[in-house]
């Protein structure tokens, strides 16, 4: 009598699902940690971004008030009308912190990273606000993420 040969178990061995599940999970691992920093670096893109328009629409004023900077945001003489901009994480400054030529440049309070200041008579050095700006000099001051990196934009 012929012995019939025994068929092999389709299958995977528990082995096998235990790599796929190790190599599935660092995957995830990856992703979940990688996620958040680009988010981070997006806000961080679009402030500067926010910052640099602030910065041209108040140098557009200066330019049309014969060199004078404004003197706060809204409607009215000697403002900077920011209605109808759109600033997509950036909060719209109420005031203008004006420093006086040779005064100390101080930087903001408490960091805001939604929140722009304004300064006259400043300049942006490689990020860095100093003291010096003819009265022309307008410079936007923001945090970035993580909240503490003060950045500036300026001509």
């Amino acid at each position: 009598m012929l012995k019939q040969p025994k068929t092999k178990e389709q299958g995977f061995t528990i082995i096998e699902v235990l790599i796929v599940l190790a190599i599935a999970g660092l995957i995830m691992l990856i992703v979940f940690l990688a996620v958040p920093a680009l988010q981070r670096n997006s806000r961080n893109t679009q402030r500067r971004s926010d910052a640099s328009h602030l910065s041209g629409l108040i140098n557009e004023n200066v330019t049309n008030n014969n060199g004078t900077p404004p003197t706060a945001f809204g409607s009215g003489a000697g403002k900077v009308d920011l209605t109808s901009e759109n600033f997509a994480i950036m909060a719209k400054p109420s005031t203008i912190t004006a420093q006086g030529a040779g005064t100390t440049w101080t930087a903001p309070g408490s960091p805001a990273t939604d929140t722009a200041y304004v300064y006259s008579n400043v300049l942006c050095n490689n990020n860095n606000p100093q003291t010096g700006g003819g009265s022309r000099s307008i410079v936007v001051v923001f945090y970035i993420e993580p909240g503490t990196i003060l950045q500036c934009v300026g001509n």
